[in-house]
């Protein structure tokens, strides 16, 4: 039997830990291990009448060539964003071009799943561990609909996978970015300032809100609810005057928006539907000093938050995943996603990821009114607040 690894999207730690424990599992049963490189690319530009090896888009996995890997950050299988459903006709490998295929309307694309499943039959993959967010995960859910058998692993730093309580890399991403406020105060309080600092959250401000709640932030902005810069400008100027360093300091996630206005976003949007992101944090730090007069500290986090090693609970996560999904695959039980569910580690049908967006429960978390986390019932509550 052989298993086919991938991994898509943002890199976060603890996917390299992930992919070895998978092998190593693996092996032990029996199981033969094909890495596909670059996600899903790997799969959409692997050409079947190459006389040529495929050797850029396919690697045989074992013990020997991953046995160190899990001493790094990222994910040595490299990573992409491509969708093989959605293909845009620029963006389609040469080999599979067809003149009768080149869609002249704006926005459309082109769907090679049946190339995919021609390339997973050649290369004798029995069944499919993809390792991403939703959108990575949404291809693999639409192979499980196609009858190939797929077990999803999630990863992603905002933790916004739904049906899951936790996400491969989240807990790194918040230690970083406490890490960076932290260190961030000594600038702040030197020159007597207002720092705005940035982290990556599309839809879920859940890593604004849990940074904010651990490094003892004034205030946090987060996706779900929109702000109102007069207002928080009122409530950093008093936090700032009740510091004895006379400074203050705010979380904001790259989703967020104020109210009437729009998230601040750029570029081409992905294969996924997604543009970039970031920015609101500098535009709301413009909207402070005009506000208040005070000079400002404008500190996008971004990418640091998933640089890196792993922290040593995405390392547990990331190998029990593994393990777990390995273990699903050697009993045959596909369809599933591996999942975290009230502190216990479990499995899930994969088409549950389609059934909502995964968000912060603001009337439990945050104060609305006053931009900050609160934790209105501790008792019974997981330990990551979800």
């Amino acid at each position: 039997m052989r298993i086919g690894i991938l991994t898509g999207g943002g890199d976060v730690p603890g996917l390299n830990p992930c992919i070895k424990a998978a092998v190593y599992r693996a092996e032990d049963a029996g199981l033969q291990v094909v890495g596909i490189r670059r996600g899903w690319a790997g799969l959409l530009n692997y050409n079947l009448d190459s006389a040529e090896k495929n050797d850029d888009w396919i690697v045989e996995l074992n013990k020997q060539n991953t046995r160190t890997v899990d001493r790094s950050g990222g994910t040595f299988l490299h990573t992409s964003r491509t969708n093989p459903s959605k293909v845009k006709p620029k963006d389609v490998p040469e080999f599979l071009r067809d003149p009768s295929n080149q869609k002249k309307e704006e926005g459309a694309t082109l769907d090679f799943t049946p190339h995919v499943l021609k390339v997973l039959e050649k290369l004798k993959i029995d069944a499919l561990l993809p390792i991403g967010g939703d959108d990575t995960l949404s291809y693999g859910l639409r192979l499980h609909r196609e009858g190939y058998p797929v077990v999803g692993i999630p990863k992603t730093m905002d933790n916004d996978v739904y049906g899951t309580d936790y996400c491969i890399g989240f807990s790194t991403a918040v230690t970083r970015s406490v890490n960076f406020i932290t260190a961030l105060r000594t600038p702040a309080g030197s020159h007597e300032r207002i720092a705005v600092v940035e982290l990556f959250g599309r839809n879920s401000g859940e890593t604004s809100l849990i940074s904010a709640y651990l490094a003892g932030v004034d205030r946090a902005v987060i996706s779900e609810v929109p702000f109102d810069p007069e207002k928080l400008a009122q409530l950093l100027t008093e936090d700032k005057k009740r510091n004895p360093s006379d400074y203050a300091i705010m979380t904001i996630s790259e989703g967020a928006q104020m109210v009437g206005g729009k998230i601040v976003e750029y570029g081409q949007a992905d294969a996924y539907g997604h543009k970039k992101l970031g920015g609101i944090g500098a535009l709301t730090g413009e909207a402070l000093k005009k506000i208040t007069g005070s000079d400002i500290i404008y500190q996008q986090v971004a990418y640091l938050m998933r640089s890196g090693e792993p922290d040593a609970l995405d390392r547990m996560v990331a190998i029990s995943y593994a393990n777990l999904a390995t273990d699903l695959v050697i009993r045959k039980h596909y369809g599933q996603l591996v999942a975290l569910r009230e502190g216990k580690y479990t499995h899930i049908p994969v088409d549950t990821i389609a059934n909502g967006l995964k968000r912060v429960d603001v009337a439990e978390l945050y104060d609305e009114g006053e931009y900050k986390p609160k934790v209105a019932h501790l008792l019974n509550k997981p330990m990551f607040l979800y």
